[in-house]
């Protein structure tokens, strides 16, 4: 088991589709990281994980198991990363809690049932292991940028909106991201990365939900075992905090021409800082030239004018994974943790009221009406 900062930390993946392979190429870039074993029903993509996990610096390919019980009794393992689809989340969480408790790094959301959420807080109640949400948004560079520099250059933030124009969601594998019953639901699984944000730049509580959101245009065509999905793709999300702070989120999932993906605005008495992140380098058409770079502008009251700055992200990095390098410092962050450096920087109790905040979203656009929390 690491416990020392100079130790290797030997990585077990649970789930091993497409984002299980950005964690693993992330681990591979870590002085201190290698992944040992990974489990997956489907064997195919647990190879495919495997092999990859093989290209780090540090180690040798995967070991491939076939059941869960199998990686939790795997010799070689000091954490593990939950990348399962959603609604397997919280049932893996409290598993590994009752038969090897180790560190966990556990993909958002950490929950998709209402009433997991007090099975979780009874599984971790005195837990004596770090456990991470991965809300690896907080650590897009501009984004970390903008958290930073939110207080100066506002005055303390009293409107904030965040804008997310993004393409549809990808093809997972049994499309379980097509229906609500596996993901939770749209605001849930998508937009709890944004109220983690809200909490965080506006470091305050929410009390009041209010939303308009549905399914207007995406996968309407689509038929899976005769049921259409019913996902949604569009919303309007606003919040109300307990420091006076409101903050809106609009969504919008059928606009990937879009240049940059989010958005966020912070507006404040002395002036307002935003900032502007792309989307996968990967989408981004070539014929249009370079990729647009993450930026950070800020705009004091006074008549000065704004200032722009580029935040850079570094190419090794962006190959790595689709999240603007924020993956790999999540994971750095983690690991060093895992070694008894530093602490928890994304809690259990953040992922819980970050989908808490989006449960409150979908019901209040379902019933018309304010959701007090």
């Amino acid at each position: 088991m690491a416990t020392g900062a100079d130790d290797m930390v030997n990585y077990g993946i649970i789930g091993c589709g497409m984002m299980a392979r950005e964690h693993i190429a992330n681990i591979n870039l870590l002085p201190h990281g290698r992944v040992t074993v990974v489990y997956d029903p489907v064997r195919e993509l647990a190879e495919t994980c495997a092999q990859l996990a093989g290209k780090g610096g540090n180690s040798a390919e995967a070991v491939v198991v076939d059941t869960l019980d199998d990686l939790l009794a795997f010799e070689d393992l000091d954490a593990v990363v939950i990348v399962s689809p959603n609604h397997l989340h919280a049932a893996q969480l409290r598993e590994i809690a009752a038969k090897r408790p180790m560190p966990i790094l556990c993909e958002k959301p950490l929950y998709t049932d209402p009433d997991d959420r007090a099975n979780l807080d009874a599984a971790f109640k005195g837990y004596a292991h770090p456990v991470w949400v991965a809300m690896e948004y907080r650590y897009m560079p501009p984004v970390a940028a903008l958290i930073e520099q939110a207080d100066q250059a506002t005055g303390g933030v009293k409107m904030l909106t965040i804008r997310e124009h993004r393409f549809p969601f990808l093809p997972k594998i049994g499309d379980w991201n097509r229906f609500n019953v596996n993901s939770g639901g749209t605001l849930v699984e998508k937009c709890c990365h944004f109220f983690d944000l809200m909490r965080v730049i506006l470091q305050a509580e929410p009390v009041r939900v209010m939303a308009s959101a549905g399914q207007v245009n995406n996968h309407l065509d689509e038929e899976y075992d005769g049921q259409v999905p019913d996902i949604w793709d569009a919303g309007y999300v606003i919040v109300d905090f307990d420091n006076g702070a409101r903050a809106m989120l609009e969504l919008c999932m059928f606009a990937e021409g879009s240049r940059y993906q989010e958005e966020i605005s912070a507006v404040g008495p002395k002036g307002k800082i935003e900032c502007l992140v792309p989307g996968p380098g990967r989408f981004w058409p070539a014929k249009l030239g370079p990729a647009p770079v993450p930026q950070l502008i800020i705009s004091p009251r006074a008549p000065q004018g704004p200032i722009t700055m580029d935040i850079p992200v570094d190419p090794a990095l962006l190959d790595a994974g689709d999240h603007n390098g924020s993956t790999f410092y999540q994971h750095q962050r983690f690991n060093a943790v895992v070694r008894g450096l530093g602490g928890v920087e994304v809690t259990v109790s953040d992922g819980a009221k970050a989908v808490a905040m989006g449960i409150a979203a979908q019901q209040s656009a379902i019933s018309g009406q304010a959701v007090e929390l």
